[in-house]
């Protein structure tokens, strides 16, 4: 964090910094370039952000930008009233048009705000099936996504429904202006010149992106309270964080806010036992404690205090779901760790903690992966799945050792903090 670019957010109104917000969407997130294209989805309660960011898309050259809103009310009537077999139908024909979009040229946006809770009461079984339903119809679209091939982003809007998760205590109104404000704080929207304030963070990942691939580890050594587990890394794999340029040649940053910097684990080459250190908020279930015994890079054991069974409905999803996608560094000094909320939503809860994610590997952390095939991907252990789910691992309490080419063990994270520059 720059704390010279903060300032009192109080002395701002929303209004000007949900503005601020958006500007930083379409300038820093999205990188949009003039003539392109926005297909954006929001929830019904974003939509003072979701009209701003649409301002900004248009000032910023847009041709054309498409939203699609979502309610959750809508939602939960599909579980009270739906017949049972729908729950295996996803909306194929919007995610065809998506990924036509996409190839087409267009950027891609997602406000979230989510209720965490919100399925929290619904059977588990058509939980999963609605989802792996709507994952396989998203496929097309969301390879785009995950390759790189578009500039994208994602960011967050106060809903009460969230608001009143992370802040309980609290009438609701009051709640919702804590959430933005967290949310100003963590997306830099609250300093006097963001977009600066974004290119010195950004300036400091990308530092840190260069330090880890001039090691080259071949594996990563994660040590603390019931945690002794060696992520061994993909053949090739490149870190990546911070802004970087899509193969459309944009540069975009593709999570407001961001800390981490990440890389492909190798699917076969994960061993050892990890526990969370947060709370998993996924599909309105709040998943604690979760406790996971990894051998030949595969979970052969996995339990929670809570959420257990819809751990283990995840699990089932296909056969990448069991393997690593994603491994992540985070220190535990990061802004979003220091405010000491759990958000209940993973774009703020992993840039909280160093963080491992189930399913499906990013391309683009595999040098030259953007032009491999799938099975030329799996070769270098890059992994496949319909889904993909971060989950924390990191603490002040955990160690990381950089474990080299030929064996070495070298100090990488102390205390959850960084050894070295």
């Amino acid at each position: 964090m720059n704390e010279q670019f903060r300032t009192p957010p109080d002395s701002q109104s929303q209004a000007v910094l949900i503005d601020r917000l958006a500007e930083v969407a379409v300038r820093v997130g999205l990188g949009l370039k003039p003539g392109q294209e926005l297909v954006m989805t929001a929830p019904l309660e974003a939509l003072a952000l979701a009209r701003r960011i649409t301002e900004h898309a248009y000032k910023a050259g847009a041709s054309l930008v498409t939203t699609f809103f979502s309610d959750e009310e809508s939602s939960l009537l599909r579980y009270r009233h739906g017949r049972d077999e729908g729950f295996d139908t996803a909306s194929d024909w919007l995610y065809e048009g998506m990924a036509a979009a996409f190839r087409n040229g267009a950027a891609r946006l997602a406000i979230v705000g989510e209720d965490p809770s919100l399925l929290a009461k619904e059977d588990p079984e058509k939980v999963s099936r609605a989802n792996r339903a709507r994952s396989k119809a998203y496929m097309p679209a969301l390879s785009l996504i995950a390759g790189s091939d578009i500039n994208w982003t994602i960011v967050a809007a106060a809903t009460p429904a969230w608001a009143r998760a992370v802040f309980p205590n609290d009438p609701e109104d009051v709640a919702v202006s804590k959430l933005w404000k967290a949310i100003f704080a963590a997306s830099r929207a609250d300093t006097p010149d963001p977009i600066k304030a974004w290119e010195a963070h950004n300036a400091e990942l990308h530092a840190r992106m260069r330090m880890l691939n001039e090691k080259n580890y071949a594996a990563l050594h994660f040590r603390g309270p019931g945690t002794d587990l060696r992520v061994g890394l993909a053949e090739g794999h490149e870190w990546r964080g911070g802004s970087g340029k899509a193969k459309n040649g944009v540069v975009c940053n593709a999570n407001i806010p961001t800390e981490e910097v990440f890389t492909t684990p190798h699917k076969d080459r994960v061993d050892g036992h990890v526990s969370s250190t947060k709370p998993l908020s996924y599909q309105g279930t709040l998943i604690q404690d979760i406790q996971v015994t990894f051998e030949g890079g595969k979970i052969v054991e996995a339990k929670a205090r809570t959420g257990e069974a819809v751990l283990n409905k995840v699990l089932e999803t296909d056969e990448g779901s069991r393997r690593l996608g994603e491994v992540a560094l985070v220190p535990h000094s990061s802004p979003i760790s220091q405010s000491g909320l759990l958000f209940l939503n993973t774009l703020f809860d992993e840039n909280a903690s160093s963080h491992i994610a189930l399913g499906q590997a990013y391309s683009k952390c595999i040098r030259g992966g953007g032009a491999m095939s799938e099975d030329e991907l799996a070769s270098r252990g890059s992994n496949k799945s319909l889904i993909h789910i971060d989950w924390m691992i990191g603490s002040d309490r955990v160690d990381v050792d950089g474990i080299t080419q030929d064996g070495r063990a070298e100090p990488l994270m102390r205390g959850g903090e960084w050894v070295s520059a």
